[in-house]
């Protein structure tokens, strides 16, 4: 599926994925598939076949699984490895001809997490071992670990008290990553059938993506772009607490981030007024209050200029990765330089891919005076 140079692949199968049928492969009309670092990634593909279904349709069922790649430049990246939730025929109007459209849509292999709510206690479990634990529970979709220990972090002694679990893996998962202002989710590849299960930080530090430029004449490789700013998105957290080790009230006051800025002039610093929130939050010691107080002002921070904007993937010679940092310019001093890239949505059809990004960062200037080419 190419006019482009850029090579679409498709694997589906219910336990092992394995190559479509040549049929079906012709008969793939469009996908489109989003990463985000919020909820799980999904996808959506159409067919077009006859009446009588395609050759491999069977494998199109729902809870089959489906792994598609892109090849550009010779380098093929797993863009989703998921799971089949709905399957969706409009039969066509003339007989024997292929007029019918099959849809499948569906999410990465972690809504397998979120299919069995559980009552069970982790006993002396702290959340990075929790989240470990879940992630090992799932070992048949290839599932590597990168779980990154916060700062500080709350051990519990079985003698005072036990953290329970009530709800599905995946609520208990992104739970705990709340806690942290982490995120979980699932990064597919770097080969078919293995993926990575993220639990961390937002990643403002990665390998270099391409440049994003805007206004630049014949250099430009983005298509559309506009940017917004939410003055009410930064928020510092205050209040006190009773320590439950000590009895003692204790302060709670928390300014700024700790997370590493992007911008030259970070909103929590720079703007003349702020919202304060109050932390209401009982039953913890201060190291465990604080830290949950530093997650409530870090995630604040994230997203007060957001961009949104399309690229033509042929254009740009890439693909842009989501959940990653990449370089933008020509669209002005307040906007150039490093932002994060919050979501990515790839649209592909015959003689087209685009994708439409979200871009987020604390703050407007860019960190540094030059940008990377």
């Amino acid at each position: 599926m190419s006019k482009t140079g850029i090579y679409l692949t498709l694997w589906i199968g219910k336990d092992s994925p394995r190559p479509a049928s040549k049929e079906m492969a012709e008969a793939l009309q469009s996908v489109e598939i989003t990463h985000s670092d919020e909820g799980r990634s999904g996808f959506e593909v159409t067919f077009l076949t006859a009446n009588n279904g395609i050759k491999g349709s069977e494998d199109l069922l729902p809870f089959s699984r489906i792994i598609l790649m892109a090849t550009i430049n010779a380098v093929q990246e797993v863009l989703m490895d998921g799971i089949i939730a709905y399957q969706q025929l409009t039969p066509g109007s003339d007989l024997g001809t292929e007029s019918s459209i099959l849809t499948v849509t569906g999410e990465d292999v972690s809504i397998m997490m979120d299919l069995h709510e559980k009552a069970m206690p982790h006993p002396g479990q702290d959340a990075v071992t929790i989240a470990r634990s879940i992630i090992s529970d799932y070992p048949q979709y290839g599932l590597e670990e990168m779980v990154i220990d916060p700062e500080t972090i709350n051990r519990p002694s079985v003698e005072q008290w036990t953290p329970r679990q009530r709800g599905t893996d995946l609520e208990l998962i992104k739970n705990l990553a709340d806690r942290y202002a982490y995120d979980f989710y699932i990064i597919p590849g770097p080969k078919p059938k293995k993926n990575i299960a993220y639990w961390g930080p937002p990643k403002h530090e990665g390998g270099p993506q391409g440049v994003l430029n805007v206004n630049l004449g014949p250099e430009s490789n983005v298509e559309t772009i506009n940017f917004r700013y939410n003055a009410l998105s930064p928020v510092q957290v205050t209040g006190q607490l009773q320590d439950r080790e000590t009895n003692q009230i204790q302060p709670i006051d928390v300014t700024s981030s700790q997370r590493r800025e992007l911008s030259r002039e970070p909103a929590l610093s720079s703007q003349s007024h702020l919202r304060t929130r109050q932390f209401r939050q009982s039953g913890l010691d201060a190291r465990e209050a604080l830290a949950r107080a530093q997650a409530m002002t870090d995630r604040s921070a994230e997203e007060v200029v957001m961009a949104e904007g399309v690229i033509d993937a042929a254009r740009y010679g890439d693909l842009l990765k989501a959940r990653e940092p990449v370089d933008l310019r020509g669209a002005g001093h307040g906007f150039d330089g490093t932002w994060y890239i919050k979501s990515v949505t790839h649209n592909i059809k015959r003689g087209e891919y685009k994708q439409r990004f979200v871009l987020t960062r604390g703050g407007l200037g860019p960190k540094t005076p030059r940008v990377n080419i």
